[in-house]
């Protein structure tokens, strides 16, 4: 958590990652609005009696939990920020027309189309990764030498809560049993672009590179129905690999929309005019 004023922007990180992930982000973004970025089930520093329940439901009771838990039945307005599945989850939360001060939606780096056909491969990727370090360091470095992190400086904050210590082989290990979750991951996806387009208020994708619109959002892009903004020069990560850049893409997204108490200003940014309903 950072930041003392302006609207909620409530982050939830992707698969394998942790809620560090959004930290060199919210240096930037605690100047204007109030960051929050829980640890999902089964990663980070989170406590769950059954840590491999990464069902779309019950990933979205958690989310439900912890903001009744910080904002009782008056939350302020919030901004939901969702990293790969977990953009997924905030686009099923959005769905469930909550929480009723909800805001505005920024999806970062996940599609369905593209996610949907990535599934068949998942399995492989995650056999394939390094899966035993002999020290967090070790992580941090296979993490940037594999390219699924791009900024040192944010693995060296993000990916130790990413392990954990394995007694009996001595060494650590991912913390995240993804490849136990496997009977949950078509239904983070399915549906997903017809969901995202039918949330009411203002919506973002943020996307890594340009070839991962599927049809349903290609036709929602040219209606209109959302900015999407391609950030070049990253990996999968935007959050972590350009902080500085995703903080500023926010804050433009939130004063553009007027989100908070009284909207924020940016100098230099003018508004558009209000039109008139």
């Amino acid at each position: 958590m950072a930041g003392t004023e302006g609207p909620v922007v409530f982050c939830l990180h992707g698969g394998g990652y942790c809620g560090l992930s959004f930290a060199l982000a919210a240096s930037k973004l605690k100047e204007k609005a109030r960051i929050v970025a829980m640890d999902l089930r089964g990663h980070g520093k989170s406590a769950t009696q059954n840590d491999v329940d990464l069902s779309i439901e019950t990933l979205c009771g958690d989310v439900f939990s912890v903001l009744k838990t910080m904002y009782g039945d008056a939350p302020p307005a919030i901004v939901l920020v969702g990293h790969s599945m977990g953009g997924a989850v905030v686009v099923h939360v959005a769905a469930k027309k909550s929480p009723p001060s909800l805001a505005g939606l920024v999806v970062v780096d996940v599609v369905e189309g593209s996610a949907m056909a990535s599934l068949i491969h998942m399995q492989k990727i995650l056999s394939n990764r390094m899966q035993h370090f002999s020290t967090p360091e070790k992580a941090i470095e296979w993490s940037v030498k594999s390219g699924s992190l791009r900024n040192i400086d944010s693995a060296r904050v993000s990916i130790p809560n990413t392990l954990k210590y394995d007694e009996s082989k001595k060494c650590y290990t991912h913390r995240a049993r993804l490849e136990e979750t496997e009977q949950y991951w078509r239904e983070w996806y399915e549906g997903l672009s017809e969901k995202f387009l039918s949330s009411p208020v203002p919506k973002i994708l943020l996307l890594a590179g340009t070839d991962r619109l599927d049809r349903a959002l290609t036709i929602g892009q040219m209606q209109g129905k959302f900015q999407m903004v391609v950030v070049r020069h990253t990996g999968h990560a935007i959050q972590e690999d350009v902080p500085d850049e995703f903080a500023t893409l926010l804050l433009n997204f939130i004063s553009h929309n007027r989100i908070g108490p009284h909207g924020i200003e940016i100098p230099g940014l003018r508004r558009p005019p209000q039109s008139k309903p």
